[in-house]
């Protein structure tokens, strides 16, 4: 088992502004970690760094306790999955396979029965004659984490190795991947993607990383902590917007009063919202951000706070649920999960209700006020 630690850990190219600024994380032994962001936020980078592909500007790369920062890729004990599946054309899929064991000098009769159990495992076993340019990408994909799988590392590292996959394929390679890993529990994972679905399916802890001139402002990491935590307790606004399909409403206003039971705010169109969260700094006039996800908005009365009456722009139907985009106060419309019996249809207005206990308060500076509930 090999923990992974990463102290102050940077990376700057020539003369730029920093790709990954003041990154301190631990990745306990057997955990499944997800490195997501949003595209350029450096989280290939990262991950390049602890396999040894990318240099250390700058901090202190562990893994297993072992300082690695000037180790080669050899040296580290990690083995990598591509996007791209990285395979050889001329070799057969059991030779592709071990290609890294024979590299390593282990002997023909061990590397065929590592290749054999492996590929049983993930149901390839049928193709290890073949070459790969006769399978399929799902199955391409396999041969790729099965290379990983039999040389039996310390560390599995995961470059979006999902995303030249069609849907159906993401999910049930998801599901393999995700079932590996509890096998393979003895060893960590870390895994890059793009897809939030991924990240919170998959994650025991997420990594959600800044981009742009966040990374030199803040640092690179947004937030650290498991799915469930980014999800409830957002630090920012820039978190509660990343996490969560559709992204979470959005409203502007102005704080006109405070009491018990939270906040009360006065959006730009005259709308009265309360927020159960704790006021922290925040004074009669504070501009704030009301947030709330659209799974939470309910169908509601006509009148009465934390209520909108507004226009249906558009209905999307998924048939376990319904979403209704609401025209709101700026272009960006106030979007609402409704069931999937909902008959709801575009052009009429819709009375929704926004619960005090779910909603989220940010600051000024996007900061988030802590919620009293929930």
């Amino acid at each position: 088992m090999a923990s992974v630690s990463l102290q102050n850990v940077c990376k700057v190219f020539d003369n730029n502004p920093p790709t990954i600024n003041d990154v301190s994380l631990e990745i306990a032994d057997g955990e499944f970690c997800v490195f997501v962001g949003p595209s350029g936020c450096g989280k290939s980078t990262l991950l390049r760094m602890i396999a040894g592909l990318e240099t250390v500007t700058s901090g202190e790369l562990f893994i297993g306790g072992k300082r690695v920062n000037d180790l080669a890729p050899s040296e580290r004990d990690v083995a990598m999955v591509f996007q791209n599946y990285a395979l050889y054309p001329h070799l057969t899929v059991a030779q592709n396979m071990g290609f890294g064991l024979r590299l390593a000098g282990v002997s023909r009769d061990e590397i065929k029965q590592r290749v054999g159990g492996i590929a049983s495992m993930l149901q390839i076993e049928r193709f290890l004659d073949s070459r790969p340019r006769v399978l399929s990408g799902g199955q391409r994909q396999r041969v790729a984490i099965g290379r990983a799988l039999v040389r039996e590392p310390e560390v599995f590292l995961f470059d979006e190795p999902l995303s030249n996959l069609d849907a159906s394929l993401r999910t049930q390679m998801r599901v393999e991947i995700a079932r590996l890993h509890r096998q393979y529990a003895k060893a960590s994972a870390i895994y890059v993607t793009h897809d939030q679905v991924e990240a919170m399916t998959l994650a025991d802890k997420i990594v959600l990383l800044h981009s742009g001139a966040e990374v030199a402002k803040y640092g690179s990491v947004a937030q650290i902590g498991s799915p469930l935590d980014l999800y409830e307790h957002p630090r920012n606004r820039f978190v509660a917007g990343f996490i969560g399909s559709p992204k979470m409403n959005f409203i502007a206003g102005r704080v006109t009063a405070i009491n018990n039971g939270g906040v009360e705010v006065t959006t730009t169109d005259g709308h009265v919202l309360r927020a159960a969260v704790n006021p922290g700094a925040l004074t009669v006039g504070s501009d704030v951000t009301f947030g709330i996800r659209p799974e939470h908005v309910e169908p509601g009365q006509a009148d009465g706070a934390n209520v909108f009456v507004r226009e249906v722009q558009w209905v999307e139907r998924l048939g376990e649920s319904t979403y209704a985009y609401l025209r709101g106060d700026t272009a960006v419309p106030l979007i609402a999960r409704l069931p999937a019996s909902s008959r709801v249809s575009t052009g009429e207005h819709l009375a929704v209700y926004a619960p005090a206990h779910c909603a989220h308060l940010f600051d000024a500076d996007g900061i988030a006020l802590q919620r009293l509930v929930g």
